[in-house]
Formats: structure tokens, sequence, C-alpha cells
């Protein structure tokens, strides 16, 4: 939407109103010649911008895919290790437990023989 131009009256009045009208009608003309000059530079730069944005995205998109896999490779290589030292534990613990439960059948049945 230009805006049009106005001069003033003493611009009409040295030049005429057929110069002075065609003055302002250049100057609007130039106007909406930049203002179109304007927009498709913006368009160019926004279509650049977009690219650029897609390809780094992308980019990211597929360094973090692998960093993701790489974690999860991880993470599963690490809880393998857990359900094993886990399973280590368990066996740890009903030796112990087995230990105890013969030591305190042993003195329950001493006890129980000395009577």
């Amino acid at each position: 939407m230009p805006v049009t131009a106005k001069l003033s009256q003493a611009f009409y009045d040295r030049l005429g109103h057929q110069v002075a009208d065609e003055m302002v009608d250049w100057f609007n003309q130039v106007d909406a010649a930049n203002r179109s000059d304007l927009r498709e530079l913006n368009e160019l730069n926004f279509a650049r911008f977009d690219a650029t944005l897609k390809q780094q995205l992308s980019e990211f998109s597929r360094v973090l895919d692998s960093r993701l896999a790489e974690f999860s490779r991880a993470f599963e290589r690490e809880l393998a290790k857990l359900a094993i030292e886990l399973k280590d534990q368990q066996v740890i613990q009903m030796r112990w437990m087995i230990g105890v439960w013969l030591v305190v059948l042993v003195a329950v049945m001493g006890l129980w023989i000395r009577r």
C-alpha cells in the first residue's frame, strides 16, 4: 500500500500542477519499486534461511539419532552387567542364609538333644 507523497504548495506554485503531480507520481513509483525489490529480497533471504535451517536440523537429527543409539547400547550393556551382579549377589546371599539356618538348626537340635 503506497503512501501518496504530497508536496508543499510552494512546489505547485513554482513548478506548476502538472510537473508537481508528475514528480509525486515518480516518487510513488520509486517507492513501489523499492518495496517490491525489498519484498523479493526478503523472500530470497527467507528461502536461504529456511534451506539452511532445514539442513542444520537434518544434521542435528542425524547426530542426535546416532548419540541416542550409542547411549541405548551403552545402557543395555550396563543393564546386563547389573543383572549379572545381582545374580552373583543373590547366590552369595543364599549361601549366607543357608549357612545361618544350618547354624541355627544345629543349635536348636543341640538344645533339644540336651534336654
